[in-house]
């Protein structure tokens, strides 16, 4: 880096015309220019100046590294062009990590219309619902729904979404429709491992209910439960924005109306606090649409 350094020196003599004024603009003392300046032509074995008491010119080899600066500042001025349109440009890849029931619909419909005013924004999306390592993997967003474990992640609260009991109607016709939380205890549970062996659900009042019941079905993503719920195999904890369409034909029931599960956090998480405009934009229409299906 010291070398890199007194060739910054050099170039800053050639374009002043002189040490002091290199001097000057990088804020040294000309003797310390001019000690530089040596120590590159002894690390060299060439001089690269003609000094004189009137002016400095170039020598034959002073010439040929004055080339070599001049072109290493073009490189420079296109890296930082070309940094400023990954900074600030909506071109080129952003990597989504995304459970697999958000990673259809939602994501779609989120992230259309930006796909569709910038030609040059491309998605990768990975459907996976184990935690990715974003920095060894390069992703850029992570949608996390629930509780956060502590990390130096980045979390960006996009929305929440309601959570609804269903089942479908051949399997209340076999095994009755609760009317009580009390009633669940007695029912088979498709359900996610985040909730264990247990639910809470709140009244109109704010009043608790804690349920306990055993798994008939466990697994770690939605859209397996939505499939047993509607082959009628039992109760499950559904995204309401996911079973709309399931409710209002009648493959699934809501169950407990009057009772309510606490509402699931969406988090957008990245690995640091300043991301590129292309991110930025991608979070954004994020949180716009699940703002709006909260």
């Amino acid at each position: 880096m010291e070398q890199l350094r007194r060739y910054a020196i050099f170039a800053a003599v050639v374009e002043a015309g002189s040490m002091t004024g290199a001097a000057k603009s990088l804020g040294m003392t000309p003797s310390a220019v001019s000690q530089h300046i040596s120590q590159l032509e002894s690390l060299l074995g060439l001089p690269l100046l003609h000094r004189s008491t009137r002016r400095l010119s170039l020598t034959e080899a002073g010439e040929v590294v004055w080339q070599g600066c001049r072109a290493l500042q073009q490189t420079l001025s296109e890296t930082e062009l070309r940094l400023s349109e990954v900074r600030d440009a909506l071109l080129g890849e952003v990597r989504i990590t995304a459970p697999v029931g958000m990673a259809g619909q939602p994501l779609a419909l989120a992230l259309s219309p930006l796909l569709q005013a910038h030609p040059g924004l491309t998605i990768q999306i990975i459907a996976d619902d184990e935690k990715r390592d974003l920095i060894a993997e390069r992703i850029d967003v992570a949608l996390r729904v629930g509780t956060l474990p502590d990390s130096t992640l980045v979390a960006r609260k996009l929305g929440q979404t309601r959570m609804l009991l269903c089942a479908a109607p051949t399997y209340l016709a076999r095994k009755g429709t609760p009317r009580t939380p009390a009633d669940l205890a007695a029912h088979d549970w498709l359900c996610g491992d985040m909730l264990g062996n247990g639910l809470l659900l709140l009244d109109e009042k704010g009043g608790e209910h804690r349920v306990r019941f055993k798994a008939k079905v466990l697994c770690n993503n939605v859209l397996p439960l939505r499939q047993f719920a509607l082959a009628g195999q039992g109760i499950s904890l559904q995204p309401e924005g996911e079973i709309g369409e399931d409710l209002a034909q009648g493959r699934l029931l809501e169950l407990l109306p009057g009772f309510r599960v606490a509402p699931m956090e969406i988090h957008a998480i990245t690995p640091q606090r300043e991301i590129p405009e292309k991110v930025r934009r991608v979070v954004e229409a994020l949180r716009s649409y699940f703002a709006g299906a909260s």
